[in-house]
């Protein structure tokens, strides 16, 4: 059996800092310190060529368990629908009505800080409730 990789998540987006720090405020992850030599991020931006300047931003889970994400921009605006997402779990082991609040507080909560709802999907037969919702930029997540 081969060894376990660590691996980053990777979003294409228009402005790589603004959807890092939406994300670090939905999941609880933080901007990294600067490369050494530098006080902030915004003075390393500053010593990139013009060209480079605001074209990625990175976070991280202060834990060190989750995985990095890294955004990058593109010059193409998002198309179609996502072909990975991300679930924000925030109703594991919870069932009924004591999800559904779960998750609906969390969709107010990230509503608040620029996501839109897509539906509410209720539990049916086979599913327990989620929330599909989309980010700053639009690209899918869901409240799970």
């Amino acid at each position: 059996m081969g060894s376990v990789k660590q691996f980053q998540v990777t979003f294409d987006c228009a402005e790589p800092e603004r959807v890092a720090r939406f994300w670090c405020e939905v999941l609880g992850y933080v901007i990294p310190p600067p490369p050494e030599g530098f006080a902030s991020w915004a003075e390393f931006d500053r010593s990139l060529p013009a060209d480079h300047r605001g074209a990625a931003f990175a976070c991280v889970d202060p834990t060190g368990v989750g995985p990095r994400l890294f955004f990058q921009r593109v010059p193409e605006g998002k198309v179609v629908k996502n072909r990975v997402h991300l679930d924000v779990r925030v109703g594991t082991g919870l069932v009924g009505e004591e999800r559904l609040a779960a998750l609906q507080a969390e969709r107010e909560r990230l509503e608040a800080l620029g996501a839109t709802c897509v539906q509410v999907l209720l539990a049916d037969e086979f599913n327990e409730s989620c929330i599909p919702m989309l980010d700053v930029e639009g690209n899918e997540f869901c409240i799970d």
